[in-house]
């Protein structure tokens, strides 16, 4: 193998690639992909997998008699599925001579710190001993508003997490096209510098077929794990050697890149600009605070520019953080509690609500 782009990396491989017309599990897929891996895994690459596939899987193996709504026929095909695709998993990567473990995770875990490091902590350890994660949400207790958007969020925040080099998206188109994928006119565009480009006026804004999420989620993730200083591919996961091509650097296979920031950010930081759906309470500053907050130095949101505390929170948690005009400005993690920091409005030379190093930026 010539010389590899990057030596730490998620994969992400979407319910498309892994399920066939009918909604079943495309075995010889998932074989041809552990192969791939296996073969970068040879070469020192480290890989963490974040795999659709339960519910496709689980649908192969239960015939149910009543139509079941959305919500339970997810718990009981993924309760059935999640099993026979770790163990298919499992055999694949043991013929190879290779160990995989299963983490399965919910949106809450991303929430805690604590159990957010804890996660990160189990993964390392397994890739420090040469077993392979592979990730997926645990279907079977998060129901609708606990639910990911789809695996594209979850294996976002896997790859800010675990600092990875890239993250690679597998679905079953060739990356982000200039138009619609059907029209022959249409064309992959090869990369995507800054998240500049606006792309809502030819993305599809439909879902794919068996997963829950299409490319404008996609679209979404892969630039703010990119402004993260990490790299991100769109990729056709139905194509033959795709991720050990994708990894070549003399490789010229289609796929859309999105460019990493040049400025990567804190681990914490990370944490930090994934966790908007998790905020507790509001933060709104004044006009001053906020041409100080978007200048050029790095500046911490004081108490003195504040002109409101909304919501019920505790130090410590996640607080949107919005202008006077209402519009959203970032997130943070707040040095006091609702009450504190209602009390303390308009002070000066008091300690930050907060503090630059736990504050992320849209």
């Amino acid at each position: 193998m010539t010389t590899l782009k990057y030596k730490r990396i998620a994969v992400k491989i979407g319910s498309n690639v892994l399920a066939r017309k009918d909604g079943t599990l495309d075995i010889t897929r998932m074989s041809a992909l552990v192969d791939q891996v296996a073969e970068l895994y040879k070469n020192g690459v480290e890989i963490v997998l974040v795999s659709s596939g339960a519910v496709a899987s689980g649908r192969s193996e239960i015939r149910v008699e009543k139509k079941l709504d959305a919500v339970s026929a997810r718990q009981l095909y993924s309760a059935v599925g999640q099993a026979k695709l770790i163990n298919r998993y499992y055999e694949l990567f043991r013929e190879q001579g290779i160990t995989c473990g299963q983490v399965l995770t919910t949106k809450e875990n991303f929430g805690s710190r604590t159990h957010y490091l804890n996660q990160k902590h189990c993964m390392e350890v397994m890739l420090e001993n040469g077993v392979i994660p592979i990730v997926n949400e645990n279907d079977t207790i998060s129901v609708t508003e606990l639910m990911f958007t789809d695996n594209d969020e979850l294996s976002g925040l896997i790859a800010a997490m675990m600092d990875m080099d890239a993250l690679i998206i597998l679905s079953n188109v060739d990356g982000i096209y200039n138009g619609n994928p059907a029209d022959p006119e249409s064309q992959v565009i090869g990369e995507i510098h800054n998240g500049k480009e606006d792309l809502s006026s030819f993305v599809q804004t439909s879902k794919s077929s068996f997963g829950r999420g299409g490319m404008l989620t996609k679209c979404s993730i892969a630039r703010k794990v990119a402004d993260e200083g990490i790299a991100v591919l769109i990729a056709n996961g139905k194509k033959d050697n795709i991720l050990v091509d994708l990894l070549d650097k003399d490789s010229k296979v289609v796929h859309t890149l999105f460019r990493p920031s040049p400025k990567p950010i804190s681990s914490v930081k990370k944490w930090i600009a994934h966790s908007e759906r998790f905020a507790k309470g509001e933060v709104h500053i004044n006009q001053g605070a906020t041409e100080a907050l978007l200048g050029p130095k790095a500046t911490s949101v004081l108490l003195v520019g504040v002109t409101q505390i909304k919501g019920d929170f505790e130090k410590d948690d996640i607080v949107r953080i919005f202008d006077d005009k209402g519009n959203q400005l970032g997130v943070g993690c707040a040095g006091y509690d609702s009450e504190e920091a209602s009390n303390l409005l308009g002070q000066k030379d008091i300690k930050p609500l907060i503090h630059y190093d736990y504050l992320y930026l849209d």
